[in-house]
Parts: structure tokens; C-alpha cells; sequence
């Protein structure tokens, strides 16, 4: 079994770089796909009010015989309640949902920049960290822009933004911008909902390494120091994306890759997304 690299946090908290995600994965596949994740090794798993799935990784994530402390869970926010008190509440069914004492993370998962006052929102974040129930509180699609707005109202610096990267959208300014505030990288949609993965620059590099598309596309991220958590309820899918540990690539397989963006975004503008509950 390969070994995970963990980063860092900026309060200490120790998150797995690669992680399993959970987005698009029906309830009644999600436990069976997670248990799978974890046989294969992963201990980090991604989940959201908004997946619909808390209840079922909770579910594996006890079911899995492995200690609570050693496996990394992550949740987030729903859009209907960023109103504090709703933010609360929210957080609370989410624990009960996944039946855990704590969430390692959990994260504002869009910040509806219309909709309502996120800073008020992250208030309510900030309330859950001091709880204790949140190991680590952080955000999800926010913009530079966004990001200032909870420096100057809040106190505790997010330990994460979980953004859209891939090489045909490399956020190089955004992750730049986060690192300098110390704040991690998460990349959702690491390949683009696949379509990387025909391009002829990694198929390439893929072809000269004896590995797939997908697996260049993800040492790509680690050795950018992103965090990522690709999702597939494929067994073998599940233990091809975690192989990324015995194998490099080159300064010059990176750039080649850097340089295929077009920053085409696959999901939403976090500037201009703004559904209503």
C-alpha cells in the first residue's frame, strides 16, 4: 500500500493529499463505494450537505473497523442556510447524519456572494471550530475577493478553499493567493469531468510512463501540492487513482501540462452562482 503525503494545516490539523470524493454518488452506492476507498487505503473522504450522502459515508466510515482518528472526513454547508442561525442548525443535522462526534473539516460550500452576507456566515463557522466539533473549518468556490471580505471581518484565517482545478483551469493566481494566507488548496473536478484525458499532451506523457491519463493528471495536482479526492464507484478505478506514489513527473511534464490552460471552468462561477433555496 503506498503511502499518502499529509499537509499541514494552518492550525496544525494533519489533512491526507489525496482523498476520496463523494459528489455524484447516490446514497445507496455511497457506503459500499466508500467502504471500497478505505479497503483501498484512502483515509480521507469528502462529502456535503449537498451530495445527499452523509448519512452512508458516516455509515462506512463505522462500518469500516478502522479508528475514527485515523480516517480524515470532510462536509460542507448547504446554500439554504447561510443565516448564522441556520448555519448552526445545519451543522448539527449534518452530525447527526454522519453519526461521527466530530467532522475533521467542514467548509462554506459556496459564497452566494447575492444571496446573503457570508462573513456572517463564516461568524456561525467560527462558532462550530470553537466547539470542538470542527476539527478545521475552511471554505469551498471562493474568490480572491471573497476571501479578503473574511479577513477583515473574521478572526480564525480559513484552512482551506477548496476550488475547480485542472489543467484546463490551473487557478495558478488564485493558489498562489491562498498560499501566501496560508491556506490550502483543494482541487474539485481534478480532471475536468474527464475530458483531460484525451488530450494528446497527457496521453503522452501517460503512454511514455506506462500510466493512465488519469493517474499523470492527479501526480500532476500532488506535485503542485493540491489536495485532491478523485470519486468513481469502479473498484478498480478507486485503487488506479490511489497508485500515484511510486512514479514522478519530470519539471518538463509539468510545464507541459501547466500550459494547457484555457481556464475553462466545468462548474459554476463562484462570482455569479447564486441559486435560491
Amino acid at each position: 500500500m503506498s503511502a499518502v503525503p499529509s499537509i499541514t494545516l494552518n492550525n496544525g490539523v494533519e489533512i491526507p493529499q489525496l482523498g476520496f470524493g463523494t459528489f455524484q454518488i447516490p446514497p445507496e452506492e455511497t457506503r459500499d463505494a466508500t467502504l471500497a476507498a478505505l479497503e483501498t487505503g484512502y483515509r480521507h473522504i469528502d462529502t456535503a450537505q449537498l451530495y445527499r450522502n452523509e448519512k452512508e459515508v458516516g455509515q462506512a466510515v463505522r462500518d469500516s473497523g478502522i479508528d475514527r482518528s485515523e480516517i480524515f472526513v470532510t462536509s460542507k454547508l448547504g446554500n439554504g442556510a447561510h443565516a448564522p442561525d441556520d448555519a448552526l442548525r445545519a451543522f448539527d443535522q449534518t452530525m447527526d447524519a454522519l453519526g461521527l462526534d466530530y467532522v475533521d473539516l467542514y467548509l462554506i460550500h459556496w459564497p452566494l456572494p447575492a444571496v446573503g452576507d457570508f462573513t456572517e456566515t463564516w461568524q456561525a463557522m467560527e462558532e462550530m471550530y470553537r466547539s470542538g466539533r470542527a476539527k478545521a473549518i475552511g471554505v469551498s468556490n471562493f474568490q480572491q475577493n471573497h476571501l479578503r471580505r473574511i479577513f477583515d471581518s473574521g478572526v480564525v484565517v480559513p484552512a482551506v478553499n477548496q476550488i475547480e482545478v485542472h489543467p484546463y483551469l490551473t487557478q495558478d493566481e488564485l493558489r498562489a493567493f491562498d498560499t501566501e494566507h496560508g491556506i490550502a488548496t483543494e482541487a474539485w473536478s481534478p480532471i475536468a469531468q474527464g475530458k483531460v484525458l484525451s488530450d494528446p499532451a497527457i496521453t503522452g506523457i501517460a503512454e511514455r510512463l506506462g500510466r493512465t491519463p488519469a493517474q499523470v493528471t492527479l501526480r500532476w495536482h500532488i506535485q503542485r501540492g493540491d489536495i485532491v479526492f478523485p470519486k468513481s464507484v469502479t473498484r478498480e478505478r478507486v485503487t488506479e487513482n490511489f497508485a500515484l506514489f511510486d512514479f514522478e513527473l519530470s519539471e518538463g511534464d509539468m510545464a507541459e501540462i501547466t500550459a494547457l490552460n484555457r481556464n475553462e471552468r466545468t462548474g459554476p462561477d463562484p462570482d455569479v452562482f447564486n441559486p435560491t433555496p
